[in-house]
């Protein structure tokens, strides 16, 4: 019996994306979860969130909130950024350059529901 592959992380959310008998032929090039990350790729606010993120974490010694990244990329239009600050915290816990919290505890962040705070490893 063939094992599965492992499971890979959406390069534009950074959820995990589990393997699937549909996606046998195609595994290798599997890169987006869904759809929707297909067209919404990663852009340049996207970027700019991943860098405020690790900015604002260079000059902490503790956690953030990604609202605080969303407001130093918008200070008017904040909230709008707040989902795509999650997106990127997910990305650099990928890369490997953070952790997400929850109560304390660090957390899966393709399953975080809630409030979560970001933290260097």
């Amino acid at each position: 019996m063939r094992s599965t592959p492992e499971d890979k992380v959406c390069a534009a959310c950074g959820r995990r994306i589990t393997w699937r008998k549909k996606w046998e032929r195609d595994w290798d090039s599997v890169r987006y979860c869904s759809a929707a990350c297909r067209r919404r790729g990663v852009s340049d606010v996207d970027r700019r969130l991943e860098a405020a993120i690790t900015d604002l974490l260079a000059t902490r010694t503790g956690t953030i909130c990604p609202s605080e990244a969303a407001r130093r990329v918008d200070a008017d239009g904040w909230r709008e950024l707040m989902e795509p600050a999650r997106r990127a915290a997910r990305r650099l816990v990928d890369a490997g350059e953070v952790v997400i919290t929850q109560a304390g505890r660090v957390v899966d962040p393709s399953t975080a529901k809630g409030p979560i705070r970001i933290r260097r490893p």
